[in-house]
């Protein structure tokens, strides 16, 4: 993989979240009230209970992701990626992911395939426990519900419809794809791990914001 810093400019463009267009009127609202005011995001709150008990697994306003909106554009209509199955994560991480997929990953999609991202088979949201399940070392980024697994993206619809498997890509097009959105991945999240890192991600994408020493400091292979 290459570095964050050789992407270019597509790190430094403002996700969709977080443009005027994505607050309600009035101003400074909640995480969670300015996706949920977005046409088209199928969002709601999460147990408040995650947000309380050991500090290490505590989610700062969980969320319970359905579906994220996509915005049209000149070359798109409006669109929605369903994420199956619904996942809890922080409503900061949950904002980045909807940010990503507008500005990214639907491009990507649309680029190398001529179609939409329909749907995300995801896992791995909010779950207390350490890294790559050991017994012993730090805790995961999955405890405090800023890290998502990603295992295939779904393009198009019916008939017509396409898997693109993290795990087992069909044919050189989808390696190209899923290279590109790893790319993209590294810009947008503080991580950005996949298969050839290592034998825990062999089979899935994982993306976090988990804080690391700078800002500027990204770990991406």
């Amino acid at each position: 993989m290459r570095p964050a810093a050789a992407l270019g400019g597509a790190a430094a463009q403002p996700l969709a979240s977080e443009r005027p267009e994505a607050l309600p009127p009035g101003g400074e609202t909640s995480c969670l009230a300015a996706l949920q005011a977005i046409p088209g995001n199928s969002i709601e709150a999460a147990d408040p209970k995650l947000a309380q008990g050991d500090p290490a697994c505590r989610v700062d306003e969980p969320v319970i992701v359905k579906a994220l909106a996509l915005r049209a554009t000149g070359t798109a209509g409006a669109g929605t990626v369903t994420f199956a199955p619904p996942v809890t994560l922080s409503c900061a991480m949950a904002k980045t992911v909807a940010g990503w997929l507008d500005d990214s990953v639907r491009p990507l999609a649309r680029g190398h395939f001529d179609s939409d991202l329909t749907e995300l088979r995801v896992g791995g949201g909010h779950e207390c426990r350490r890294r790559n399940r050991a017994s012993a070392g730090p805790v995961s980024e999955h405890a405090t519900g800023k890290a998502l697994d990603i295992f295939a993206f779904h393009l198009g619809e019916g008939k017509a419809a396409t898997q693109v498997s993290v795990e087992k890509p069909a044919g050189l097009a989808q390696n190209r794809f899923l290279t590109a959105v790893r790319q993209s991945a590294c810009g947008a999240f503080m991580t950005a791990l996949g298969p050839g890192s290592d034998a825990a991600h062999a089979n899935h994408l994982h993306i976090d914001i988990q804080e690391r020493r700078t800002h500027a400091s990204r770990f991406c292979q």
